[in-house]
């Protein structure tokens, strides 16, 4: 075994709803869609009309920032609706599926004779390289950028988090390759970082990669807190991401030369009858997962749930029929918990034994091991920060976050390059807003100075 990276800052939220590890093979949805919103920079330039027939791997749009960047269907069928907001503003492009699963063919070659040029134009073509992100910043990786090293995370410690092990269980092969593509992309090295406790399966026996075994407390599963641990970035540094699954339907690209987009999600929360794992494409509608498969009320009972694309700290609130109701490009994981919209009177005055505390406030601190069925109650109002020490308990990278938050706020461009703005996103800093007594959106904010960056730096 590598040398084993310990964290100890972070904190790990135990939830009632986490997943079996048992595999279902959801229906067909009624339909899929690529969300634009759901790519940060991207400026959506449409390449169809409704009506017009697709195959998986046909483009839909492109980004205006960089026309060589496609974004294409996951499945065959017919393109049934382009859902605008304000200002025209496209909201998402939505496919009807014919249940042919037809796909475009691509021209690839053996890995091995796989050159750097005809690795990343057979990726655009494909409408695969979203999949690839871009630190800093978080964007769709630069087509014209060599990156100093790739990350693949195979550990997810937020809230409920799927077993990533279990979600690749059948992709070896498909695994394998897809590392091999990545390595073409880069002169630098292709990590991959496990938990100490991953001893078998796929992820265990990978050669292709240099392997990290990691263990801590949340964010302990957050590619940016390993990139920090391992190869730290720093001004003028560009390193790449790709998420685990992504990995593999590359790999599946470059050995059938088709587009299969196919994944496994974990369906999680109190408010699921029967918490697993279900088989889906990429882009399904969220209620082809979440119908008929929550808690049923109870005669008299009343409870509206909030269902989650992603983790509870960081995922996208989704109305399971909207336009905008659909997977996330980037998300292994539906989440269904209670919505926090009942009034607690003296509540702060109870003993409060079913509530989870940071701070030792409530005695549910003396049963560390105990899982709680949290609502999205923020229990409590904005107010201005409190300097208290708190963040630094559950950020393991080497920033001071408060000062960063404030930076980011002032508008102090320099300010925030000297605080470590090059090593975060948003889901960096997902603990620090759980936590805050002040009740600030931490993540907003951090998306603002991103945007901020972007501009400044363009």
């Amino acid at each position: 075994m590598s040398k084993v990276i310990k964290l100890r800052k972070g904190l790990d939220i135990n939830l009632v709803g986490a997943a079996e590890r048992v595999l279902t093979k959801s229906a067909t949805a009624a339909s899929y869609a690529l969300v634009p919103d759901h790519y940060r920079g991207v400026t959506p330039k449409l390449l169809v009309k409704v009506g017009d027939k697709v195959k998986a791997g046909s483009p839909l749009f492109f980004s205006k920032e960089n026309p060589e960047v496609l974004f294409t269907s996951p499945v065959s069928g017919e393109v049934s609706a382009v859902n605008r907001g304000e200002k025209r503003k496209i909201l998402s492009v939505v496919v009807t599926p014919d249940g042919q699963n037809q796909s475009e063919n691509f021209d690839v070659c053996p890995i091995a004779e796989l050159s750097r040029e005809r690795a990343k134009e057979t990726l655009l073509r494909a409408g695969f390289w979203p999949m690839i992100i871009q630190r800093p910043f978080g964007v769709i990786a630069r087509t014209d950028a060599v990156p100093k090293a790739v990350f693949v995370s195979g550990l997810d410690t937020a809230p409920l988090a799927p077993d990533l092990n279990f979600l690749v269980q059948d992709e070896g092969e498909n695994i394998i390759a897809g590392l091999e593509v990545l390595k073409k992309l880069t002169d630098g090295k292709v990590h991959l970082t496990v938990g100490t406790d991953t001893t078998a399966g796929v992820l265990s026996r990978v050669k292709q990669a240099e392997v990290h075994h990691i263990e801590g407390p949340h964010p302990a599963g957050n590619v940016g807190v390993q990139i920090s641990q391992i190869d730290p970035i720093n001004k003028g540094d560009i390193v790449w991401t790709v998420e685990l699954q992504h990995v593999a339907m590359i790999g599946r690209l470059f050995l059938t030369g088709t587009v299969d987009m196919g994944k496994v999600v974990a369906l999680t929360g109190s408010e699921v009858a029967k918490p697993r794992y279900f088989k889906v494409v990429s882009g399904a509608l969220i209620s082809s997962v979440t119908d008929g498969n929550l808690r049923p009320q109870t005669e008299g009972e009343k409870h509206d749930v909030r269902i989650i694309s992603g983790n509870p700290l960081t995922g996208i609130k989704v109305a399971p029929d909207n336009v905008e109701g659909y997977l996330g490009f980037y998300h292994n994981q539906i989440t269904v918990i209670p919505e926090g919209n009942k009034y607690e009177f003296l509540g702060w005055a109870m003993p409060r034994l079913d509530r989870f505390s940071v701070s030792h406030s409530y005695f549910s601190w003396l049963f560390p091991k105990k899982k709680y069925n949290l609502d999205t109650n923020m229990n409590g109002g904005h107010r201005a920060f409190v300097q208290t020490g708190i963040y630094d308990k559950v950020m393991p990278m080497n920033i001071y976050p408060l000062y960063l938050i404030k930076a980011i706020l002032a508008g102090d461009i320099d300010k925030m390059e000297n605080l470590g703005i090059y090593e975060i996103l948003e889901e960096d800093v997902a603990l620090c807003e759980f936590i805050d007594p002040s009740k600030n959106e931490w993540q907003a904010i951090v998306g603002k100075g991103i945007e901020l960056m972007i501009k400044e730096l363009n």
